[in-house]
């Protein structure tokens, strides 16, 4: 009696301009998430049933990824941070506060970032010496997802009284509503 194939999962990575995807064979969504950085398993139904019969899409097994393929090389990032302090401390909560650090001369000193529970931000604050801009997700068209599973992402968080002090000093940004 041979055994029933796993489910099938859509999996992207996004990256913001664009995204990889693959149709990958798990016991589980969490089971990719858990095994896999960088990446969100597709729930939306539509979205889903658009990729249905895509012939072009790879399928794989969790269980035996190529290791030149860039599942493999996901996988082995996620066991680099499994095991650190703040791995995976981020996931399931409805909201999470982010301390970014801004490595240019532009005067911005940092970025505050509220993201979602799929990791996606909700709003940002540009800190400036003058008190900075604030912008929300809807005025800015790229916006993928920060994997809340990293380790060094747990070591940026604050509480979201800092973010909601800094977004009132701030004003809204020129470029979108704020």
């Amino acid at each position: 009696m041979s055994e029933a194939p796993r489910p099938r999962f859509l999996v992207v990575h996004d990256y913001g301009m664009g995204g990889l995807w693959w149709w990958v064979r798990a016991n589980s969504a969490r089971e990719i998430l858990d095994t896999c950085s960088e990446v969100e398993v597709v729930t939306d139904p539509e979205t889903v049933r658009r990729y249905a019969n895509d012939s072009h899409l790879e399928e794989f097994d969790l269980a035996a990824l190529p290791p030149d393929s860039p599942l493999a090389k996901m996988r082995a990032q996620r066991d680099r941070q499994r095991g650190r302090p703040g791995f995976g401390a981020l996931v399931g909560r409805d909201r999470v506060y982010l301390r970014m650090p801004f490595g240019d001369d532009s005067g911005t000193v940092d970025y505050l970032l509220e993201l979602g529970p799929d990791g996606r931000w909700v709003r940002q604050v540009e800190l400036a010496p003058d008190g900075g801009l604030r912008m929300s997700a809807g005025d800015w068209p790229i916006n993928p997802p920060f994997d809340l599973y990293d380790p060094d992402l747990a070591e940026l968080e604050i509480a979201a009284g800092e973010f909601e002090d800094a977004w009132r000093r701030a004003r809204p940004d020129p470029r979108g509503g704020g």
